[in-house]
């Protein structure tokens, strides 16, 4: 039972421990990209003191380069002249500058070594620190936009579905309304057009409109002949 118990604490705590880093995520990572460039700028460092090293070791190089060059040719020069005793004291330093010379080569050849896995291991960080700082650029950019959606008050697209049947009412009957004012103009001015006509033909202005009892009259008198 407490073993199972045990468990189940540690368990508990597990699953808190993720929540909270899933909570604050963005924080972490952030903290974790500037912990990578601290350690990639270490590295920078390291990789300068690693080449200066280098730049030394050539130069101590060169150095013993001279000297064994000129000691050669002075050694040669002593032998010309019979001086043995010079010629075997050169011998002996030019035997310990080769000596002094090759482990010098060696000192050089590791620096070499060094600094391009060095060289090599930085860029490849870099690569992925700047993988990983646009990364964090998109989460922090996604993050911003789910909060701008979640600052939209509820209901609020419901209310924009019913303001937008709102105002497709309001022009319909807009439209309505000077299709009928249009329709009551057209007839307006056909009754206005009707009584000016009247108007005119009791002036005697045109064939009259309306027929009179002495007209009809006359049109029956003329059946009644042709009768």
């Amino acid at each position: 039972m407490f073993k199972t118990l045990t468990t189940l604490i540690r368990g508990r705590a597990r699953e808190a421990e993720i929540a909270i880093a899933d909570a604050n995520a963005l924080p972490i990572l952030r903290q974790q990209l500037r912990d990578a460039v601290s350690g990639i700028d270490q590295a920078r460092r390291a990789l300068a003191v690693v080449i200066a090293y280098a730049e030394r070791e050539k130069k101590s190089a060169l150095r013993i380069a001279g000297q064994l060059a000129d000691l050669e040719g002075r050694a040669i020069e002593a032998l010309n002249h019979g001086r043995d005793d010079l010629a075997t004291e050169a011998a002996s330093a030019i035997a310990g500058l080769e000596a002094e010379r090759d482990t010098t080569a060696r000192a050089i050849a590791t620096y070499d070594a060094e600094i391009a896995r060095l060289r090599e291991d930085l860029k490849l960080a870099e690569q992925r620190l700047r993988a990983l700082q646009r990364g964090l650029q998109l989460a922090e950019a996604t993050q911003k936009s789910q909060r701008l959606r979640g600052t939209l008050p509820q209901g609020t697209l419901a209310s924009l579905d019913e303001a937008e049947a709102t105002l497709a009412r309001l022009q319909e009957r807009q439209g309505h309304a000077e299709a009928t004012a249009a329709a009551v103009a057209d007839l307006s001015a056909g009754a206005s057009a009707e009584a000016l006509s009247a108007r005119m033909a009791a002036a005697g202005c045109g064939a009259p409109l309306k027929s009179d009892a002495a007209a009809v009259l006359e049109r029956l008198r003329a059946k009644q002949a042709q009768g």
